[in-house]
């Protein structure tokens, strides 16, 4: 197996958080009880496409990534599916 450079380790490791990340964000407000007491006060005023939409689009923004393919199975409960990032 060749050596890989500190480097590209990172960059595999930031490549792979880019495609987990929308999941990520959503199992932190999921396990968190004021964050989801919030959320579900948001998905009553706003509507769960608007609200999941809003969160998916300020994680892109937040961390200026780019649209890569979706996830359809993610691990948090909250989602269907999400958007990864390249």
């Amino acid at each position: 197996m060749p050596e890989i450079s500190s480097a590209e380790i990172a960059e595999r490791a930031i490549s792979i958080m880019n495609k987990r990340i929308t999941n990520e964000i959503f199992l932190i407000v999921q396990n968190d009880r004021t964050l989801m007491k919030e959320y579900l006060r948001a998905v009553e005023r706003e509507g769960l496409d608007t609200v999941n939409q809003t969160i998916g689009k300020k994680v892109r923004q937040k961390y200026q990534l780019t649209n890569s393919d979706r996830e359809n199975n993610p691990t948090c409960t909250l989602i269907q599916s999400h958007q990864k990032f390249e």
